[in-house]
């Protein structure tokens, strides 16, 4: 929620600090630059430290940043706090590797798909929080109060996370290097990080152009409803318990299809917006819900297949995986603003439309099937074993 929600709250901002708008963005555009930073050179550290020690002092650092963001008076501090809170709020990236660590291969996809319906939902209702929260008591407010949030869980899981030990004693540079030498050797991480890249362009680039539609000539509406809109969304938080389910039932192949389809369908279903009025609100809100669902499925899928490559080196696998996904995320959102400004929201479905069939086409012709094994074979290195077409 951290890095999503001072994009609903950039107005405030502005307001509070007397800068311009466009410059209030630079807030967002530093939680996000900071979490990507953070995905890179703090999540391999899950293989190198103790969980419980690394996970509560990055809490304590988000919440020091979180403090500082709220009772800044000057744009510059408040672009450096939120850099220093989007670089800590990696958490989630190291405790979801060190649960499918903990977790039998058989019920993985089902752990891992219960804790990204916590992540997603912190995404889709982060608009909703800052938007209705600093409406109220002013830009401040949701800094203050996430704070607050957060240590309350540093105390929580300080108690409650089990001890674990290091899977590797690598030096640090040793570690990012390692990364990037996952993503070469290892053809399942290169495939699932593609999948996601396109699915996770597509989601960016729909939610990008969907503020500038509502609240546009075409419906007029205010920022409220894209925080309407992110509450239907959230009820997608409910498919990914399932989408683990049948991962681990059919295999990541299959709920990937699904989910590609699924974004397919998405991006024509978001074409009834065109309607207008209550019909084209109601299209946007099911295809909005629809699309969520789909990249949801595809995002435990995908992490089940690289968890089950290597055992010793889940955190190395996800910051791979998380990197190559958010660059897709980031380069969507950019394509989405364009589409959205050359061709209008029918340019922004076949942009969706367009991703996802690449995603689909690469998934059913440019891929070998394979089975990762179960941990434990190959030493724990996990070699995709290939089986007949």
């Amino acid at each position: 929620m951290n890095i999503y929600f001072p994009q609903a709250i950039s107005p405030l901002i502005a307001d509070d600090l007397h800068v311009s708008a466009k410059s209030a963005t630079l807030v967002v555009t530093c939680a996000q630059l900071g979490y990507a930073a953070g995905i890179f050179l703090l999540v391999p550290l899950g293989d190198r430290l103790r969980h419980r020690v690394l996970v509560t002092t990055l809490l304590l650092a988000t919440c020091a940043g979180l403090v500082l963001a709220g009772t800044a008076s000057t744009l510059p501090v408040l672009a450096v706090a939120s850099a220093l809170v989007g670089l800590t709020t990696v958490v989630p990236q190291i405790l979801i590797p060190m649960a499918a660590a903990l977790t039998a291969p058989e019920h993985r996809g089902t752990v891992t798909g219960t804790l990204l319906s916590g992540l997603i939902g912190g995404i889709l209702l982060a608009r909703t929080f800052s938007g209705t929260l600093g409406e109220w008591l002013g830009r401040r407010a949701p800094y203050l109060v996430a704070a607050v949030l957060v240590l309350a869980l540093t105390v929580a899981l300080a108690a409650a996370l089990p001890a674990t030990t290091p899977s590797t004693g690598q030096s640090y540079p040793a570690l990012l290097a390692a990364s990037l030498r996952l993503l070469r050797n290892e053809p399942l991480l290169r495939r699932s990080a593609l999948n996601q890249a396109l699915v996770f362009a597509a989601f960016s680039a729909a939610w990008t152009a969907l503020a500038l539609y509502i609240t546009g000539p075409a419906y007029r509406l205010g920022t409220p409803a894209v925080g309407v809109l992110a509450l239907v969304g959230a009820a997608s938080m409910l498919a990914t318990p399932i989408a683990g389910r049948r991962t681990d039932r059919d295999g990541p192949d299959a709920v990937n299809l699904v989910s590609m389809v699924g974004t397919v369908a998405a991006g024509a279903l978001l074409l009834t917006g065109d309607l207008g009025g209550t019909a084209g609100l109601a299209g946007l809100g099911a295809g909005m819900l629809l699309l969520d669902v789909a990249m949801q499925s595809g995002q435990v899928a995908n992490q089940a297949r690289i968890f089950a490559l290597r055992s010793e080196a889940r955190a190395r696998l996800n910051t791979a995986y998380m990197t190559c996904a958010f660059l897709g995320g980031s380069v969507g959102s950019w394509l989405g603003v364009r589409a959205y400004s050359a061709f209008g929201w029918n340019g922004v479905c076949g942009l969706v439309m367009l991703l996802a069939g690449l995603a689909l086409l690469r998934h059913r012709v440019g891929h070998p099937k394979v089975r990762p094994p179960r941990d434990g074979a190959a030493g724990g290195r996990g070699r995709p074993q290939h089986v007949a077409r």
